[in-house]
């Protein structure tokens, strides 16, 4: 495809993609920046491999805007008045970008939406406000569709006004308490019980290579990814022995913390009873990140 074409299929998209950035970043001159690193990344590839240029478009720009929001902080302060965030009917972009925005947008919504975690807000802006499918969204944010899944009903709880704290957060501790009770015991049938059938477990580079030395002290045997209930209950039981229950961002979780030092983050993503995700950190970038309160153990 000449670049011609492709820049005039892209200009064709332009509108929606700035409608997306600006939901993403709240940032009319983010949302500029990110829809032309798009064009750049378009730029770099086989155009012509591309079978859906609209769902390809759209993934690129989360992903610019994911590492956007990474990068500037989960958690910042905002203000009505912060330069840069103009209410969204001034805001002087595309015919489809001012009827989007006009639809229910408004200063409000983006000052909520900035308490979200990167992941939570673009799971939310994707699936609830531009009906992407979660089968979509999981590669962006790393996840499984059903982990997806949670960060959006998660996002849509605190836009709806229900705060940080989880709903059923006490029978998620009983979970992710019974679950470290089994593990540490060697209970495998408990184990798989509490594990959904097609459990993913994560864990990040830091926390394989000290799985590995650890093992023998009671560590969890972690790869970076294991797919089912039988291999996740293999890799955890007998194990997690020095691992308590603590809450992470709010929600109920677990840590290993010799003398009050957090160096790995369990995370786990319930539903109903069962454990459909667990993800497992220890990079101290990652768990710098993270808003861990050691006090819900109880030690």
């Amino acid at each position: 495809m000449s670049e011609e074409i492709l820049a005039r299929q892209f200009e064709e998209h332009r509108d929606h993609l700035r409608a997306v950035g600006f939901r993403m970043l709240g940032s009319t001159a983010e949302a500029d920046d990110a829809v032309q690193e798009t064009w750049l990344r378009l730029a770099r590839v086989d155009s012509d491999e591309i079978l859906n240029l609209a769902g390809w478009l759209t993934t690129a720009l989360s992903r610019v805007c994911l590492d956007m929001l990474r990068s500037r902080g989960s958690r910042r302060e905002v203000t009505l008045d912060e330069p840069g965030r103009p209410d969204p009917a001034d805001a002087a972009i595309g015919p489809e970008t001012e009827a989007v925005l006009a639809d229910s947008i408004g200063v409000a919504l983006l000052v909520v939406l900035d308490t979200l975690t990167p992941a939570e807000r673009l799971t939310f802006v994707l699936h609830d406000l531009f009906a992407v499918p979660f089968d979509e969204i999981a590669p962006i944010v790393d996840r499984s569709p059903a982990a997806a899944r949670q960060l959006a009903s998660r996002a849509r709880r605190r836009v709806q006004g229900g705060g940080v704290a989880e709903p059923d957060a006490p029978r998620r501790r009983r979970v992710v308490e019974a679950f470290l009770a089994a593990s540490r015991e060697g209970r495998f049938e408990d184990l798989l019980e509490l594990l959904d059938p097609d459990v993913v477990l994560r864990a990040d580079s830091v926390a394989v290579s000290a799985s590995a030395a650890g093992v023998a002290h009671g560590a969890p045997a972690l790869s970076a990814m294991v797919a089912g209930a039988r291999g996740v209950a293999e890799a955890f039981s007998g194990r997690a022995r020095a691992a308590q229950v603590v809450t992470v961002d709010g929600r109920p979780a677990a840590a290993w913390a010799p003398d009050g030092h957090v160096r790995a983050v369990y995370t786990f993503v319930v539903e109903g009873d069962r454990i459909v995700e667990l993800v497992v950190l220890a990079d101290p970038a990652s768990l710098a990140e993270l808003d861990i309160n050691l006090a819900s153990s109880g030690v």
